[in-house]
């Protein structure tokens, strides 16, 4: 059990902090702005190929960090214990 939470663990730092920085460039508009990390992306007229790759990686590095945590910390122990139980009963 100690191994999956610290590879969810991992996920959820290393995910979470690439997004920040991410959603830093972004994301925030000034940074007398209420609305920092939370405001909505916008790319100007002269977005290169990079800012587009930038807000892909965002977006992909939110859903990994999230789903990867979970099933981490939730799916994989949950199967675990309930294969532990079908063996039992056989």
């Amino acid at each position: 059990m100690a191994d999956e939470f610290i590879k969810g663990l991992g996920i959820f730092t290393a995910g979470g902090l690439g997004w920040m920085v991410l959603a830093g460039w972004y994301r925030t508009e000034s940074f007398e702005s209420s609305q920092q990390l939370v405001a909505p992306v916008s790319l100007s007229d002269s977005a290169t190929m990079f800012d587009t790759m930038g807000v892909l990686l965002m977006d992909t590095l939110f859903w990994f960090t999230i789903i990867g945590a979970l099933a981490f910390w939730v799916i994989i122990p949950v199967i675990r214990q309930t294969r532990e139980v079908i063996e039992d009963g056989r």
